[in-house]
Order: C-alpha cells, then structure tokens, then sequence
C-alpha cells in the first residue's frame, strides 16, 4: 500500500533512532554563489537540452504503448539502454522542480510519465524492444546482445539497470510534487520483478525464479530509495537478495565484457577485496551494498565494503577522485596504474564514487568518506559539464593536447554522446547536492557538504532551524545559525574537519603534501574559540542550544603541493597543486608556453587572483615556474580543474615537472605505428597518406588540409588497409569522416577488422561504441576484449550516390 506522501527526515521516525537519514532535497534551500547558479543554469539549459536529445527514447515509449493498445505505428528501434537516460535526465529535472514551482515542466514530465505508464504491461514489465519483439531481429545489436525475450540475457540486456533508473526519477518526482503516478507504475514493476526473479512466473523463465543479479548494477540502491520512500520492506529485501546472490547464482565465462570480474560477478560480493572491472557498475554495487548496510545493519558487508574502499583510495584513484583508469573496459586496471593523459575517468564513474562514499559515510558516521566524495565532486564530477551547462566530457584525462582527440574521439567537450550516460548522470547529480548538505539521528545533525544553505532539521525534541552561510570552496570561513523550536533543547551538532586541511589532500596513502605541516583550523562558538578534537574527522558540539547561536569554522585554503607514492610510475618527478578541496591544472590559454613544458619548484612565493567573465567567481593561482620551450617564462598560471576546457580546447595538465628533462611538450605522431597504408580506390588529386595528418581538422570539410576520398567511385564498398611498424595492444582506432555536402559524404556503414598471426578477424567492438558516421567530430571505437593486433582493415559501405573520403586517423596504444 502506497504511504501518504513523507518526506525522507520524517521516514526516519519508522527507524531506528541511531540510522543516520539524509534531510532531503526538497528540504534544504540554496543561497550562495556556487552551486544555485549550476542549478538555475541546469533548469534553464541542461534540462530542456537534454530532453529534447533523449526524445527518441519518448518516442520508443510512445510506440510501445500503442503496439500494446493495437494503436498502429511503428515499432520502437532496439535499445538497451537509451530509457535510463530518459529517466535520468527526468530525475534531475524532478530535483529542480524545488527551485520554484514550473508548471510547464511539470506538464512535461506528467506527459512522459503518461507514456511510461502506457508502455508498461499489465504484470509489470517494462522494456520497449521485448514488448514489442524486435529484439527477436536485433539480438546482436551494439555489439552485446539483450536476448531475445524478457530476461533472457540478464548480464548485459540492462533490463533492471533501467528500471533501477526509473525508480529513482519516480522518487525524486514524488519528493518534489506529491504526485504519485509514476511512482505507483515503478512499485508495480518492482513487485513484478520480485515474482520473476524470486518466487517464479509461468511467462517468464518456464516458471522458474530467475534467480539473477544484473549485468549493470543499479537497481539494488534504486530498491533502497524505494524502501525509504514508500516504508515497504519488500524493497529493501530486494535490493539485499540482489546483492546476496551477485557471483552466487550466475558467472559469466569469457573475457572482455563477458569476464567474471568485468560485473563484479567473479565472487560473492561478501569475498571481494578489491575493486575490478568496469568502474561505474563496481561503484554502484559497492553504493548499494552500502545503503544495504546502513539500513538493515547486515554488518557481514562490511569488511568487503572496508577492503574495497581502501583499496581504491591506496592504489586506484586519480587525485582528481576519477575512477576507472583504463579504456576498453572502461575500468580498473592494475593497482596503482593511474596514467595521466591516457586516463579513462569516466564521468559516471566519479557519479559512483561520490555515491558510493555518501552512502559509506550514512552507513558509519566517518568523515573521510564525505572527504573522498567531495574530492570526486568538485573535481572529476563538475569538469564533466561546462559552465554554461550544455557541453560535456565522458571522458576525463589529467593532461591534454590540443593538437590531439583527448574525449572519446571529440576535441574538447561534446553537446552530447552516442552512449548518453554521462550527460544525463549530471542531469540528475548536481540537483542532489542540496540533500547530501546534512544528516541527523534523533539527537544528532551532522554538517557534510558546505554552501550557503538553509534548512529544518526534524529532532526528537523539536526542529531545529540551520543557516549556513559561506562562500566554499574558495572561502576558508563557513558559518552556522542555529535556531531550535524549543528553549535550550539539547543535542549535538557534527562538522566535518576535511583532510586537506591536515598532511594529505584525501584520505588514502596514494597522496601526500610536499609540506605535510596541518593547517592551524579553528571552531569558534558564539564568537570565542572552543577546545575540540576530530572524531572520525567530526568534531562536536553537544549543549542545550539557544536560538541565534552562531558556530563558525575557519579552514584555511592554503596552496599545496601534493606528490604521489613511488608505486605510481605516471607521477614520479612531478607535482599536483592543489587549494581547499580544489585540484588545479595549467591550461594553454593562461600561458605562454605549453602547459606540460613547464617545470616547477615548489615556493611559498604564490599569488591568488579572481577570473574573470564566467570564471568571476573562480580563484586563479600563480606559482613560480619556467618553460623548457621559452627561456624567459617565470611562472605559470593555474585555474580550478573542474573549470578548464571553457575558454576553448587548449592544453591542460594537472601533474607537473619537476625537472627539464621530464618537461615535454612533444606529442605522439601517428606514424609511429603506421608503416604504410593501401587503399581500394584513391582519388588522383587526392592522397592516401593524408591521413596521418598530425592535428585536428576544422570540420568534415576542411579543405585547408590534404584528404583521402574514393571520388569518383560512388556507392562502392572501398577498403584501408593500415600496416603497423609493430604488433600494438589497442586502445582505441577513430576516423575523421571527409564530406563536402556532393559527391563525397559520410558513408552509410563501416566497420573495422584486425589482423593477428597473419589472419584477419572481426573487431570486437566495445559494448557500449557504435560505427557513427558523425561530422565533424572523430568517431572512436574501442576493442570489447584485449587484443594485440598486426594490422588493422576499414571496411567502408557509402551511400549509393556518393564516393567517400578520410581527413584523419588516430590509433591508441594502451600504455
């Protein structure tokens, strides 16, 4: 039975009064400079962008529901996936709704929830391609299959992950408005999905339980959101069920995408130590796994979760709190392989973190969890959105070029991507920050996140009225208004101490300052300096509070110069700044010379100075340094991380030199792989070789460069051969597609080959890439499986009235 419509920080009155509960979104108001315009900003671009970019998956929801009405139309196009994005980008639009009151947006969602709604069998079950059978034609689309009928290919058909996506934005809706339409349609899918998995239904699996953990994880934290909202515990034994039977029940045999570890399904999650495979889907497990924990106090998660987390923060996590270093899987590679510019950091990935560790810190109250959150947050998570919120990176390397593709074959940031995670992951993560600001027991509240805020938090013996007040993460000071409902009403307040104000920029023994003296912070109450000592990186002020009662912390922002363990061979020689909870990075635009030519000597003699234009808030720093490139440079100038790659596609680098010899501002040729090339047809006034151009073309119609094209050869099959110096471990082979708009375009299909022991074999394309035929942009793919390859062959289908042509090449070398 559906509960009235509650609030999170009144659920808690059904639970244990030690459970730490999160006060809610809609429950806490922002007031300052740095997150309230990210969100204003989301509601008036990023939202209605990104709606109108997920429309094709409205459209598959339109079709499905008519093919279930006998309404004739179409039948939706095959897709694993492209619903969660739907959902996501619904979700963050539901988390804006509390900005202020939209009836238009509201008429939009109710819309879509309308199509939901319609699409959704009578049982439950909701997946557009299985209603509607054209998954029967399609059961190797996008280089994975998603089986031919419901749950027949529960290890990559993202099945549940979407429903776990959809939970969510049915939560976040109800919260903002009271309105429980969707939410009812999610709750009967998840009852549904209770009988097939657990108890057993004649039209799915031949009556059997399927008894299956999902591929991408996702719904088992969805489940708890479920729980929490509703009060129904049958959620909450889902989402532990899930959890309990992952590595149990089902293995997956193969490699690449197919290998036990890729899903975290290697072993019973309570034996895994380390974290492995794909990083989002490991980070979203090890979130559920953690909510599991915090609700249920099934403490026997807890020594994985503890090995995991440590894991991760002393051998596999960029400074930046970027997770999954290594492309093709997308994930973890070797302990403390962490590269620089070959880096992965999936934008999703750094979403995971940050809830992974939420959760982590609701389940023991410890600060360093909010510590590793807040780094993952104001770093890799906001450089994956630009400032004026409408272009994104999925990609998050710690240097870059500017003459060379550095984002998923894009130079500089995307409008959108193919595979649309990332884009809509920020859609609804940056809207939740307001919920993670605060958190209570019955008599405790504890102060996480800081930004100008304000607040109610319900206690025991009454409310109690919060306004905090700062200009985080550039202002040292945050201050704290207290106001309780009742006179002198006793309880304690919690505020965090970050480790960047003591020897280490974030918990973990990957990192360390140069300097490791702490900071001198400071807690003053009502104005005079109390004595207290961090537990668990809180410190505590328990009293009868008075209202007015004014707390203020002062964390001094020093700059820092941070050095990795030896163990990390990417870092040697060199240095990372960083300020606050800040990690800065040198950008083109800022300086003479190449960013990665320059060489530092850690100095005391620094200089902080605001930007300027949409970059005013921001704070700039300038440290002594000199260029290898130009003798008469004498310092380099630096700017947040998060906000590089908005004043154009430059440069960056966030490690660097400590000595000349390691200072280089040189980049790969192309032609170190390729010994020659052999085409099917090249055009006379054409060559071949035009394709190992070293930079980046304007556009597909760059005519200022040399080009390949097969004219005059219209709608003919034309084949490229590559020879390689050398066999290559490959990471990556993208194309730059040449189209003048007449007799050359982009092609109609294409596909690539690989040569191994003399034989040609089809590429294994990753699981999530497609062959685009997108202008203007590099069309990346990536192996789904290790290979070493001899050579490689692009096998090229034009359209039937045109030739075809290729500006640029770039292959990958995993390092």
């Amino acid at each position: 039975m559906l509960l009235p419509f509650i609030s999170y920080a009144s659920i808690k009155k059904t639970k244990s009064s030690d459970v730490l509960q999160p006060v809610s979104f809609n429950e806490v108001i922002l007031e300052d400079n740095f997150w309230l315009p990210r969100l204003q900003i989301q509601k008036e671009v990023l939202v209605p962008f990104a709606l109108e970019k997920v429309r094709p998956a409205m459209d598959n929801l339109r079709k499905t529901g008519n093919y279930l009405n006998g309404v004739k139309d179409e039948l939706p196009f095959p897709h694993r996936f492209v619903a969660s994005d739907l959902y996501k980008v619904m979700e963050g639009a539901a988390y804006l709704l509390t900005l202020e009151k939209d009836s238009a947006l509201e008429h939009t969602m109710d819309s879509i929830i309308d199509l939901i709604g319609n699409a959704q069998e009578e049982d439950g079950y909701l997946y557009e391609a299985h209603t509607t059978g054209v998954s029967a034609s399609h059961e190797h689309w996008g280089g994975a299959g998603m089986g031919d009928k419901p749950y027949s290919w529960v290890v990559h058909s993202h099945e549940l992950y979407n429903m776990g996506h959809m939970y969510e934005g049915a939560v976040a809706y109800y919260l903002a408005t009271g309105k429980d339409k969707w939410l009812k349609i999610a709750e009967k899918n998840a009852r549904h999905i209770n009988h097939v998995f657990f108890e057993g239904d004649p039209k799915y699996n031949n009556g059997n339980p399927v008894n299956q953990a999902p591929g991408h994880q996702e719904i088992e934290l969805a489940l708890v959101k479920l729980y929490r909202t509703t009060g129904d515990s049958l959620y909450l034994k889902m989402a532990k069920k899930f959890i309990d039977i992952r590595g149990v029940t089902y293995q997956p045999e193969g490699e690449g995408v197919m290998a036990p570890s890729y899903a975290q399904q290697h072993l019973p999650v309570r034996e895994q130590t380390k974290a492995v495979g794909h990083a989002v889907r490991a980070t979203y497990l090890y979130a559920g796994m953690a909510d599991v924990l915090a609700q249920t106090g099934d403490k026997s998660l807890q020594p994985a979760l503890d090995s995991i987390w440590n894991n991760i923060v002393d051998t596999r996590m960029h400074i930046t709190g970027g997770l999954g270093a290594i492309h093709g899987i997308e994930g973890f590679g070797p302990e403390y392989v962490l590269p620089n510019k070959d880096a992965y950091n999936e934008t999703c990935a750094a979403v995971g973190n940050v809830m992974f560790n939420y959760r982590m810190f609701l389940a023991k109250k410890d600060a360093r969890y909010v510590d590793v959150a807040e780094v993952a947050l104001y770093n890799n998570v906001l450089a994956g959105v630009n400032l004026d919120g409408n272009k994104f990176f999925y990609v998050n390397p710690l240097e870059a070029d500017a003459r060379n593709a550095f984002n998923q074959g894009l130079k500089g940031r995307s409008p959108w991507f193919g595979t649309a995670c990332c884009p809509s992951n920020i859609a609804r993560l940056i809207p939740q920050i307001p919920g993670m600001m605060y958190a209570h027991t019955d008599n405790d509240i504890y102060c996480t996140f800081y930004a100008g805020t304000s607040t109610v938090v319900s206690l025991s013996d009454g409310k109690v009225t919060i306004k905090q007040t700062t200009n985080y993460p550039f202002d040292e000071s945050v201050r704290f208004e207290i106001k309780p409902e009742q006179s002198k009403q006793r309880f304690a307040m919690h505020f965090r101490i970050p480790t960047w104000v003591g020897k280490q920029f974030v918990p973990g023994k990957l990192y360390h300052y140069l300097n490791d003296k702490p900071a001198e912070w400071k807690v003053l109450l009502n104005g005079k300096e109390v004595s207290v000592k961090p537990h668990k990186g809180f410190v505590t002020i328990e009293r009868a509070w008075k209202s007015g009662d004014l707390v203020e912390l002062q964390l001094p922002m020093l700059v820092r110069y941070n050095k990795a363990i030896s163990q990390v061979e990417a870092d040697i020689d060199r240095v990372c700044i960083t300020r606050g909870p800040l990690v800065y990075c040198a950008e083109s635009v800022d300086n003479v010379a190449m960013p990665a030519s320059y060489v530092v000597n850690p100095s005391e003699d620094i200089s902080i100075t605001k930007g300027a234009g949409a970059l005013k808030y921001i704070d700039f720093i300038t440290v002594p340094a000199h260029s290898v490139q130009d003798k008469d440079v004498h310092s380099l100038t630096l700017l947040p991380y998060y906000a590089w790659d908005n004043r154009g596609d430059d440069a960056m680098i966030v490690w660097l030199s400590e000595n000349d010899s390691l200072a280089n501002a040189s980049i790969p040729k192309i032609s170190e792989y390729i010994s020659d090339i052999k085409a099917t047809h090249t055009f006379d006034r054409d060559d071949v070789y035009a394709m190992l151009t070293n930079g980046y073309p304007a556009n597909s119609f760059d005519t200022s460069i040399p080009r390949w094209t097969s004219w005059p050869q219209k709608g003919e099959e034309q084949i490229v051969e590559f020879i390689l110096k050398r066999p290559i471990a490959l990471q990556s082979f993208s194309v730059y597609w040449y189209d003048d708009g007449g007799g050359v375009q982009v092609p109609k299909s294409w596909s690539l080959e690989y040569k191994q022991n003399g034989e040609w074999k089809t590429f294994p394309i990753y699981v999530t890439d497609e062959y685009r035929m997108l202008k203007d942009q590099y069309n990346m793919v990536h192996p789904g499986k290790d290979i070493t390859t001899e050579g490689l062959r692009l096998r090229i289908v034009p359209l039937p009235h045109a030739a075809v042509g290729i500006l640029s090449v770039q292959i990958e070398e995993v390092k």
